[in-house]
């Protein structure tokens, strides 16, 4: 399935993504695959990284991640090549996954006493030859040594924030985190997308959260609201992302306005840094 007429600007350089917030259940895996599966849609090559032990973003891409399966675990903790677990998306051209087996639950045990524990991801995504637009990856609801491996692999984290009562508790303790591991192990990483999640234009409480997350984090906030939808809940069951299994849907819709967004400000960048006066 593609997209006719839809591409958009590719990035100068692969945008590595990391799709985080430790509070569960405010659509963060949804968001990764519905988000990666877009922007495959319009054109783009993408990889999805899933570093949840639950692998609930392989179960949606339709990925097979049972105990035999070489995964993500296998990379972090045994040291194999990316490319020998990345797994091309049956539905979607340009959309690939490195799966998470159960195994990955023990990784962060595992890794404790490792060398460089917290930079195996991001080692094995610089070794990582197929060329790739994005990376999207998906954390667990935690901060631990996974998702650490995570910020220090990537440049963006993409927040995802439910249009729900305490939707800001919380969050202080990823940003802090971000800050972190900006200051000591990846000077490059910053919060440069969040996104609203399951948005019910019908209730005061979701204007009243999308305005305080819009106050609070400006322009960081993407234009587009994710709806809440019975069709983005039922997708992953038949393990399809919303784009596949309901293109015409309003979650498709929002998502790929979303991708859409995503795309065109990484491109800005790219338009500044080609620019005929050579500006930077």
């Amino acid at each position: 399935m593609h997209l006719s007429g839809g591409a958009l600007p590719r990035p100068a350089e692969t945008r590595i993504m990391v799709v985080a917030n430790q509070k569960g259940g405010v659509g963060k895996t949804t968001t990764t695959v519905n988000l990666a599966a877009s922007l495959a849609l319009h054109g783009a090559r993408v990889l999805v990284i899933d570093l949840d032990p639950q692998g609930n973003a392989s179960t949606a891409l339709g990925i097979d991640h049972h105990a035999e399966v070489p995964s993500i675990y296998d990379v972090l903790v045994e040291s194999k090549p990316l490319s020998d677990v990345v797994q091309p998306v049956r539905d979607v051209e340009g959309l690939f996954c490195a799966p998470a087996t159960i195994d990955l639950a023990g990784a962060e045990i595992e890794l404790v006493s490792v060398v460089a524990r917290e930079s195996r991801l991001q080692r094995a995504i610089s070794a990582y030859e197929q060329p790739l637009d994005y990376v999207l990856i998906d954390c667990p609801p935690s901060l631990g040594l996974l998702t650490v491996n995570a910020l220090v692999a990537g440049a963006e984290v993409v927040i995802p924030i439910q249009c729900e009562y305490y939707a800001l508790e919380g969050l202080g303790q990823l940003l802090r985190n971000v800050e972190l591991v900006r200051g000591h192990l990846n000077p490059r990483l910053h919060v440069s997308t969040i996104l609203l999640t399951m948005y019910d234009g019908r209730t005061r409480l979701a204007s009243q959260v999308a305005e305080e997350v819009r106050t609070h984090f400006g322009s960081e906030v993407l234009r587009t609201n994710i709806p809440r939808s019975v069709r983005i809940s039922e997708a992953p069951s038949y393990g399809q992302t919303v784009l596949t299994y309901d293109p015409g849907s309003s979650g498709s819709l929002s998502y790929l306005e979303a991708a859409r967004e995503i795309a065109l400000r990484g491109a800005i960048p790219q338009q500044e840094q080609h620019s005929p006066e050579g500006t930077q």
